[in-house]
């Protein structure tokens, strides 16, 4: 796809139209004086297209969304075979085909069911610990209504999803609004002590979920977590074995485990879902009571997230009493577009290619080769540490500068790359569809500008003050 490239004085007017009319999300909309929204008009596949007619790689799927590339056939045919038939309904005391077949669909993927739909992830982590505390108040233990969360956790920027988020950033403003979760340590091996190895910092967590469970749990409803990627707390990533004593724990203490995967759902950490990697003796692995899903659900086209449970937590709502029924709702729930883009997403997870290769297959494939092409960034001496798991990369960077994530942002955009640093933690989690060619272009890219922005900070006379782009 191409697109004609705006007039100067039409782009500029566009920007600051948008500067004037538009609140952009997780922005301190003053930085917009000097550095203008960049305008997007087209995008085919991994590239976006702005006002000037510059490509740049989408290289973090627009907010870790975009599985397939922008403009996928599939569904975009989908959506526009759905529009007409049936746009939406409102789903109380109603139905439609595409609902049902994808609540089945992620029934039979999860081994969870009665899925229950919102349009965003911060919506599916309300409506999980809503669920969880519900279902105990039904079965006469309402004092079971407190949440854990991980150092580091993120789960959303509403009320209830900020309760159990751990990212001071979003969370401290607002704390005064919030009934804050209990916060326990991360399994992530960063944050061992000197000297303490990454399997005895893994331990030292067991042991401070079980310690915390054996003295908390008759007032602990669930531990909700990212599982395997922490992904705001600047990708981190840590061992399957924590979800083994996750289940085990919660199983021995009655608290319900909520398996946020957002984020990490849908290949992105090499397995369908990223919980799916901590496996029991007998070849089968852990599952959740809850599983949260969005961003990929749809590819990155439409708002949509789900939560499905158990058969056991649904139980405690199923009753001739109107209030023991779950009294949530939202008002485009299930809409069936919403649903068609996520039902040709499963689709295409479920097809193989002509060398018999699904998604999974083929995303192992691109992963190992990009990893290759990435070793002189690992080697580069101002990388302090680096993480691979799936389709997702991440640098640590040996700098204090405040101003290191949005002056990458930026020198990245002018090389035609959309990256946004988690404070000094550079990541990629891009589109699935990424040629061998585009890789390159991506690996050269995001050295090359590493060198010009740790030279430009070298000869800052001093730090300004923060402009943090967050992830």
């Amino acid at each position: 796809m191409t697109s004609s490239p705006l007039a100067s004085s039409e782009a500029a007017n566009l920007a600051e139209r948008s500067r004037q009319a538009v609140w952009h999300p997780c922005t301190q909309m003053k930085v917009h004086e000097h550095f203008p929204p960049r305008a997007i008009v087209a995008a085919e596949g991994p590239w976006l297209i702005d006002d000037q007619g510059q490509r740049i790689l989408d290289a973090v799927s627009s907010w870790w969304v975009n599985l397939f590339g922008h403009n996928f056939g599939p569904i975009r045919d989908a959506i526009t075979d759905q529009l007409g038939k049936l746009d939406h309904i409102m789903l109380a005391g109603l139905t439609h085909p595409p609902v049902v077949e994808l609540s089945e669909r992620l029934a039979a993927l999860t081994g969870l069911g009665h899925a229950f739909y919102a349009s965003d992830g911060a919506s599916a982590t309300e409506i999980a610990l809503k669920m969880s505390a519900h279902s105990w108040r039904n079965r006469g233990q309402a004092q079971k209504n407190q949440f854990i969360g991980l150092q580091g956790g993120y789960h959303g920027e509403t009320a209830g999803a900020l309760s159990v988020t751990d990212i001071p950033l979003f969370r401290e403003a607002y704390a005064p609004l919030l009934r804050l979760s209990a916060t326990l340590p991360s399994p992530d091996p960063r944050h061992a002590g000197p000297g303490v190895s990454a399997q005895a910092h893994l331990q030292s967590a067991i042991d401070a979920l079980a310690a915390y469970l054996a003295e908390h749990h008759e007032h602990t409803a669930a531990l909700i977590l990212e599982p395997l990627v922490q992904g705001a707390a600047g990708m981190a990533m840590y061992d399957p074995a924590y979800l083994l004593a996750v289940r085990r724990l919660c199983d021995q203490y009655h608290v319900h485990w909520i398996a946020d995967e957002i984020a990490v759902g849908f290949g992105r950490t090499g397995t369908m879902f990223a919980h799916q990697q901590a496996l029991l003796p007998d070849g089968s692995h852990v599952k959740p009571d809850f599983i949260c899903l969005s961003k990929g659900l749809t590819g990155g086209v439409m708002p949509l997230s789900a939560v499905l449970t158990t058969d056991d937590v649904y139980a405690a709502f199923w009753d001739d009493r109107v209030v023991h029924g779950f009294l949530h709702s939202h008002s485009y729930t299930g809409n069936p577009l919403a649903c068609r883009a996520a039902l040709a997403v499963l689709d295409t997870f479920a097809a193989r290619d002509e060398q018999g290769q699904d998604v999974l297959a083929r995303n192992r494939v691109s992963a190992a080769r990009f990893t290759a092409m990435t070793e002189p960034l690992r080697q580069h001496p101002r990388i302090e540490a680096t993480r691979h798991i799936g389709m997702i990369w991440a640098w640590d960077v040996d700098t204090t500068e405040p101003t290191f994530a949005s002056r990458y942002h930026r020198a990245a955009m002018d090389a035609g790359l959309l990256l946004r640093p988690i404070g000094s933690t550079l990541y990629v989690m891009p589109p699935y569809v990424l040629s061998e060619a585009d890789q390159r272009f991506l690996a050269d890219g995001m050295l090359r500008v590493l060198d010009q922005v740790l030279a430009d900070i070298e000869g800052l006379p001093a730090s300004p003050a923060p402009v943090v782009p967050v992830p």
